[in-house]
């Protein structure tokens, strides 16, 4: 524990800060988690739940929470992958039994 006064003061700052952060940190992996699961299982609604993501991550960046090239990197591999996406032909059931076949 700190004995001097400045110290003390920095670190209720630094616990108020991190509980702050946090909220925005948190929301932005719960974002991107969510694209990554709509990838997976062929969601209509893909490109909506990625620009969800990129917003969370930009709100992050814009706060300081993340480093502005983390959110840049990220937004950039979500992005890859929703072209990739939307470029591939849809997966139809009957298409993924052959494939298991």
């Amino acid at each position: 524990m700190a004995n001097i006064i400045s110290q003390i003061k920095r670190n209720r700052q630094n616990e108020k800060r991190r509980i702050h952060n946090r909220t925005f940190r948190g929301a932005a992996r719960t974002a991107i988690t969510a694209a990554r699961g709509s990838f997976a299982e062929n969601d209509p609604e893909t490109k909506e739940a990625v620009m969800l993501a990129i917003s969370a991550l930009d709100k992050a960046a814009q706060k300081g929470v993340i480093h502005p090239n983390n959110a840049s990197r990220r937004k950039g591999r979500l992005m890859k992958r929703l072209a990739a996406f939307l470029s591939a032909p849809p997966k139809t059931e009957e298409a993924v039994a052959k494939k298991k076949k």
